[in-house]
């Protein structure tokens, strides 16, 4: 999800299929083998942000374009996410999740030996096709490993895979691409996606179909207010944070001027602060979706400010980037929550939109601040994020959900 990515625990009662008896034997090795995939999916989603400039000098483009390796993935993951399921709706779901699990694999191994921009974005699209489709099914295919009263428990150790991966991938990317090129990152994350592949073999059950998706449903969806509305948010805090933290390492480098042991240590900063800030930003959420999401898009458009008036400042940079991973942690629950409040009754087709939206939400951050960073240098991120930021925590803030009065 990326962060993106938590929204397929919307909802247990109306994940895919009808509630696991609680009779039902947990299969626990199964769930950590999805875990184990979320985390080879993240770490791979997200490399380029701590490999950015060497990936651009070694294929010789500019920062901005090597960028668009994540707008590929983003874009082609918005449209995988509700597609996948219509698609392969006939097919036993172990089948599918290993057949994405096999792309994930070939996207490493084409991203290593990648000699252009256009072969290393042809890879990042299969990677978007794998990540689409992961996310789309992972809530409902844990609510069916475990009985029902065990399903928060079960979607907790998937979702540890995001957390790793956030505190990992940047920082250890960083330093990978320092020693060995940025190439032995993506052999690193080859390596995870293999040992995933055969950990998903052995362990996954058959799972037969449940359901029948079709496109009337996302329809009906797309016109409820409450619906569009969260999805707007959604559009504009993310694509913001986004903007920033794709261009971050160029930032670290043109304006602060750090070395590469220093970025990968600040990196890691980010990855620790966002695994606090999940927790943080479950414990605001369950009192209300809409201060989470407004604590979290006030604090970075407050932190890339910062960056835009005092980026040349090592601990302004340090401090701030940390703090960024901290508070986006507030927007996977805080948005899963007002999805599925606006839409009770379809929640796994709300979840869906919501993961296409964020992958768009991605796509637009990489895209919009790619152009800044060209233009205007570095810190053409950071101003993105602000402006985009600041318009969706007032939009939250004005029509986000509030508690029912008694």
């Amino acid at each position: 999800m990326s962060s993106a990515s938590c929204s397929e625990c919307l909802d247990a009662r109306t994940a895919l299929g009808a509630p696991v008896p609680a009779a039902t034997p947990a299969h626990w090795p199964a769930v950590a083998s999805l875990a184990l995939g979320v985390f080879a999916l993240v770490t791979a989603e997200f490399l380029p942000a701590s490999l950015l400039t060497a990936m651009a000098a070694d294929l010789g483009v500019s920062a901005g374009a090597a960028g668009q390796a994540v707008t590929a993935t983003a874009l082609v993951g918005a449209v995988a996410a509700p597609s996948i399921p219509l698609l392969t709706r006939s097919y036993d779901r172990r089948l599918v999740l290993l057949a994405l699990t096999v792309l994930l694999v070939l996207s490493n191994a084409l991203s290593v030996t990648a000699s252009s921009l256009p072969v290393l974005l042809v890879a990042r699209v299969m990677l978007g096709i794998a990540l689409g489709g992961f996310w789309s099914m992972a809530g409902a295919l844990a609510m069916r490993l475990v009985p029902e009263n065990l399903f928060a428990r079960a979607m907790s150790i998937v979702l540890t895979g995001v957390s790793v991966a956030t505190v990992c991938a940047a920082p250890i990317g960083a330093w990978m691409g320092d020693l060995w090129g940025w190439r032995s990152a993506f052999v690193a994350a080859g390596a995870v996606s293999m040992i995933t592949l055969v950990a998903q073999f052995f362990t996954l059950p058959a799972l037969p179909p449940r359901d029948n998706p079709n496109l009337r449903v996302l329809g009906e969806l797309l016109a409820r207010p409450g619906v569009r509305m969260a999805l707007l948010a959604v559009l504009l805090v993310i694509s913001g944070h986004f903007a920033g933290f794709t261009y971050i390492r160029p930032l670290m480098e043109d304006v602060t001027h750090l070395s590469v042991s220093a970025i990968s240590a600040v990196l890691l900063g980010y990855g620790i602060g966002g695994f606090f800030g999940n927790f943080a930003g479950g414990w605001i959420a369950e009192r209300s979706e809409r201060r989470a999401i407004v604590f979290g898009g006030a604090l970075i458009a407050a932190l890339a400010a910062s960056l835009l008036v005092a980026g040349s400042s090592t601990v302004v940079t340090a401090v701030a980037v940390s703090l960024w991973g901290f508070a986006f942690g507030a927007f996977p629950v805080g948005f899963q929550t007002w999805i599925v409040r606006a839409a009770p009754d379809q929640a796994e087709g709300a979840g869906g939109l919501l993961v296409a939206a964020f992958q768009i939400a991605i796509a637009s951050g990489a895209i919009g601040g790619g152009l800044l960073v060209d233009h205007i240098g570095a810190l053409g991120g950071p101003a993105f994020a602000v402006a985009a930021l600041a318009l969706g925590t007032v939009l939250t803030l004005r029509y986000g959900p509030r508690p029912a009065r008694a």
